[in-house]
């Protein structure tokens, strides 16, 4: 609802009315959690080659997001969003975990998508962004069978000739199992970095990453990663015996050593 709110706010003036409802219900991101994605559709990539979803997947998790290049508002916001997550993220982008942008506008071309990637490339300023960041395009029929298996509902509108969409983005495993789905156009880079961990089956990231997953789990109806307050009480509960185990082993210790003393200074 935020995101349309968004594209109401920014496309209300070109159309001269709001969306009805029947528009708004058939608008959305329905998740599609533990779902295999059809790696054989074939796309454009940057220098107009055919390539098979699936040449992006293999050994690294992936982040995907379905924008359209020319949208005058959301899509922006949300690559915009994406970048100023990924550059508090330390994992390193092409070698740890890869971005696939797809638009889901048949209309454009290999060349507007190149000038798309030198443009947020540029923007997010890391190493790794010009070959781990891939912005394609592809058939109206590629790109409806895509949207359909990450749950990525959309529609034209005549009245602006624009697309009305919601925003998100969605995190693969290596394998192109659909794991994660973040909403809206901020993402936190905590979320975004459990979120590739686990898609990565715990392969990146570094022990305080494996101690968080312990404290907070994924909640597929907010999109985000929340506390987890019975598991947390039980590691809390657990530390807290081990502390009291460790403070009575050693305050015996003391006191065995202090009887030795004093047998010894008795002795003399």
């Amino acid at each position: 609802m935020l995101a349309l709110a968004c594209w109401l706010a920014g496309n209300a003036p070109l159309q001269g009315q709001p969306l009805s409802k029947e528009q708004v219900e058939r608008i959305g991101i329905d998740q599609h959690l533990d779902e295999q994605l059809p790696l054989d559709l074939v796309f454009a990539d940057e220098r107009g080659r055919q390539v098979k979803l699936g040449e992006y997947f293999g050994d690294k998790p992936v982040v995907l997001t379905l924008v359209y290049y020319e949208c005058p508002m959301l899509c922006t916001q949300v690559l915009s969003g994406l970048v100023r997550t990924l550059r508090m993220i330390s994992f390193e982008l092409g070698r740890d975990y890869e971005v696939v942008t797809v638009s889901f506008d048949p209309r454009e071309t290999p060349e507007l998508a190149a000038a798309k990637k030198a443009e947020y490339a540029k923007s997010l300023g890391k190493p790794g962004a010009e070959t781990g960041w891939h912005f394609l395009t592809g058939a109206d029929d590629q790109i409806g069978q895509l949207a359909q298996a990450v749950g990525f509902r959309y529609e034209f509108d005549q009245r602006t000739g624009q697309y009305i969409h919601a925003a998100g983005i969605v995190v693969l495993t290596p394998t192109g199992v659909l794991a994660r789905y973040f909403y809206g156009i901020e993402f936190s880079p905590k979320d975004l970095r459990l979120g590739l961990i686990e898609a990565a089956n715990e392969q990146i990231g570094n022990p305080v990453d494996q101690f968080l997953l312990l404290c907070f789990h994924y909640d597929p109806a907010s999109g985000k990663y929340s506390l987890a307050v019975l598991e947390t009480l039980r590691l809390a509960g657990g530390l807290t015996v081990l502390a009291i185990g460790l403070y009575v082993l050693v305050a015996l210790r003391r006191e065995r050593r202090r009887r030795r003393h004093e047998l010894t200074v008795n002795h003399h």
